[in-house]
């Protein structure tokens, strides 16, 4: 290469660098990710039921922080920490619910059963569902999709299905006489006569409008205004089931009973079909009570009964916990859950036989269950608890 091309390739390089734009450095700093993880382990550590999802980029000696969180507190003491350590502080860091929301941050369910997704699209997981009449905090919207809150806390999305409200609106339906329907399985009807025209499906637990009555119906107002009837042997003024409804070992598995052989459906929380969890969950909401949402939730629920298969310890509405214990390598897994019957029995929705049925602790019972008894971990009990657990007759929504 003579001088002269060797003086050309060098001016050519660096006409290149100085066109190239140095890049974000990524942050190395130790101190950075440990403040993040620090914060989000006490204000966010189930992303079930918090949102807490932070990015950082460093640029010389700015910290850009990008992200959002539903907790307000959480952001406050991060930006504490990071401005500690001498960065000069971007915070693009979104507190929801956003504001692009206006004031419609809450909301009432208005469908029996309606489903809450993983993802914001139908083909997503069902995480769980919200039946009519449940509210919900609304977190933010992309496109036709709402990412919501539920009064167990649960995060997930939801496409249409319930009434967008501001505080007033939200507030207004609060204060409203109300209904709740008490069977499993029935429908609004557009006259007060049953096997007139339905106008709504419905599922235990809905909860709607009390607008009239006459001598055998309820004339009620569905969250999304729609009117019909409901029967009175069929349901009940809210107030005064709030104030009756109690977890005791009868009714709990009188309600197990009621949902025999309803199908099992991953992320179902309703009549028209439950999980395991779900199974539970809606049996003690039906008596009063709300439990948290997944098995691995409701574990840390109640008061610990039984950790070495002593089954004579258990008393009917007690939880079974199932599972891979902790090793020396691996977490303890909860996966499963199901509820004591008495008579060495429990009863669950189980996937692998698509519906709620009844198991034995029994080796001679026609039901006994060696695959879920081999991975037993624990029995609580959630009767007379406060552990974990809202009475419905205590709790303040939003």
């Amino acid at each position: 290469m003579t001088n002269k091309t060797f003086a050309i390739a060098l001016s050519f390089l660096a006409a290149l660098a100085s066109c190239t734009t140095p890049e974000e450095s990524q942050p190395d700093n130790e101190k950075l990710n440990t403040a993040i993880e620090e914060v989000k382990s006490r204000y966010a550590p189930d992303k079930r039921v918090a949102v807490f999802d932070i990015e950082t980029k460093v640029k010389g000696d700015i910290l850009i922080l990008n992200g959002e969180t539903d907790k307000p507190a959480a952001k406050k003491e991060l930006l504490a920490q990071l401005s500690a350590l001498n960065y000069q502080l971007v915070d693009s860091i979104n507190t929801l619910p956003d504001a692009a929301l206006g004031e419609d941050t809450l909301g009432v369910v208005y469908l029996s059963a309606a489903n809450m997704r993983s993802q914001p699209r139908h083909s997503a997981e069902l995480a769980t569902q919200a039946t009519m009449g449940m509210p919900l905090r609304v977190l933010k919207k992309q496109g036709s999709w709402h990412l919501v809150q539920s009064p167990d806390k649960y995060i997930s999305w939801m496409q249409g299905s319930f009434v967008p409200m501001n505080k007033t609106e939200y507030d207004e339906w609060q204060n409203k006489e109300k209904v709740i329907f008490t069977e499993m399985y029935g429908f609004a009807y557009e006259r007060p006569v049953k096997n007139t025209q339905t106008v709504a499906d419905l599922v235990a637990g809905n909860v709607m409008e009390l607008v009239g009555e006459t001598p055998f119906s309820y004339e009620v107002r569905l969250p999304d205004g729609r009117e019909a009837f409901v029967r009175k042997n069929e349901s009940e003024i809210f107030e005064d089931w709030v104030a009756d409804a109690e977890a005791t070992e009868t009714t709990v598995v009188k309600t197990a009973m009621q949902l025999m052989g309803v199908p099992y459906l991953w992320g179902g929380t309703s009549s028209k079909g439950v999980d395991c969890s779900g199974f539970t969950k809606t049996i003690y909401f039906m008596n009063g009570h709300i439990l948290p949402r997944d098995a691995s939730q409701q574990v840390f629920a109640g008061e610990l009964i039984d950790e070495e298969k002593n089954y004579d310890k258990l008393r009917p509405g007690d939880l079974l916990f199932f599972g891979s214990a902790a090793t020396d390598s691996t977490r303890e897994r909860v996966t499963h859950v199901g509820m004591w019957i008495g008579d060495g029995q429990f009863i669950h929705s189980t996937g692998s036989e698509a519906r709620v049925r009844i198991s034995s602790v029994d080796s001679e019972s026609e039901y006994y269950d060696p695959d879920n008894l081999a991975r037993y971990l624990r029995t609580k009990r959630m009767i007379n608890s406060q552990q974990d657990i809202i009475a419905l007759k205590d709790v303040e929504l939003f």
